[in-house]
């Protein structure tokens, strides 16, 4: 009678859970919320939304602003915002996030400086991140030497064998 009960409440959480399983999304980790794009195609995203801050900088130095002072700010601080965003999905290496994070301080600073109302010191560190951004793409670059080179030590470590190419770079 008991071995019943159990097949019983197995069988009904399995055809009730059974749906819910079929229909999800395979995810791994944060995957899912991110992972959009490519790291490459993240990188050129940012870069527009970057650009656009300091389009919209230029345009409230010029004087173009339609709405006023505090709509311009708040497109500026939009844009950087969008950015910091979008650089989420650039995700190749250790080596790469690293940088991608000093270059979303600096894109934070020139947010905190459009807040404060600095607008020279926001441009000056925009033009920074935007030069960090472009640096990562030779950071995603890497040739088949160069990955074999990383891959083969593990190897060796593991095989207890000599590999000459191993670390060695053209």
């Amino acid at each position: 009678m008991k071995f019943l009960k159990y097949a019983v409440v197995t069988t009904t959480l399995v055809l009730s859970i059974e749906p819910a399983i079929v229909n999800a999304e395979v995810c791994l980790g944060m995957a899912c919320m991110y992972n959009r794009m490519t790291a490459s195609e993240g990188i050129d995203a940012t870069l527009v939304q970057i650009n656009e801050s300091l389009k919209a900088i230029q345009a409230r130095v010029n004087g173009d602003s339609a709405d006023g002072n505090t709509a311009s700010d708040e497109i500026i601080i939009e844009n950087i915002k969008d950015a910091l965003k979008l650089s989420k999905e650039i995700n190749a290496n250790d080596k790469v996030d690293r940088n991608r994070n000093r270059a979303n301080g600096d894109l934070k600073k020139a947010r905190e400086a459009v807040q404060s109302g600095d607008l020279n010191k926001a441009t000056e560190e925009l033009k920074v991140a935007e030069k960090r951004f472009k640096d990562l793409k030779g950071m995603i670059d890497l040739t088949l030497d160069d990955r074999e080179s990383q891959q083969t030590h593990m190897l060796n470590r593991i095989l207890n064998t000599e590999d000459k190419k191993a670390g060695s770079r053209k």
